[in-house]
């Protein structure tokens, strides 16, 4: 496979939706990294479970994803000082992240779970806002706990 090409692979939520993805895109999540280098090329013909994440929110993963696919892949260090300034979300993030509360709580769930840094810090920081009253429609009242 040469490295100009361009090879998709397929995703499948845990209610049974199948999303075609750029494999650079999906690869934004560590998890699908690790689990296609692990696995070889042979696995790219065979579609891919998610099986903790259903496809509204798999789609939204995705589209996050695709926007960021040319950023470079984040420090692993935690101390870094873009995961310590809460505040610092970029406009285009913010804007993704308005959306009902369910919604942000799963996004946040995916992120982890696909192992998805930048998002899960982007998720945090606007959880994070909403707590501190930042962000429009952040009164700390209308946090509810997520179960």
């Amino acid at each position: 496979m040469s490295e100009g090409s361009t090879t998709n692979i397929v995703l499948v939520s845990n209610d049974g939706a199948s999303i075609t993805v750029d494999r650079a895109v999906a690869e934004r999540s560590m998890l699908i990294k690790n689990m296609l280098e692990d696995l070889g090329d042979g696995v790219l013909s065979t579609p891919v479970p998610i099986p903790n994440v259903n496809e509204a929110v798999l789609r939204k993963v995705i589209e996050w994803a695709e926007h960021h696919k040319h950023d470079p892949v984040p420090a692993t260090d935690d101390d870094s000082d873009s995961r310590k300034k809460t505040t610092d979300i970029e406009e285009w993030d913010q804007k993704f992240m308005q959306v009902d509360q369910e919604m942000l709580f799963e996004i946040i769930l995916a992120a982890n779970y696909l192992d998805i840094k930048a998002l899960l810090d982007v998720g945090c920081k606007t959880v994070a806002n909403m707590i501190k009253g930042k962000v429009s429609g952040g009164d700390p009242k209308n946090l509810q706990h997520h179960q």
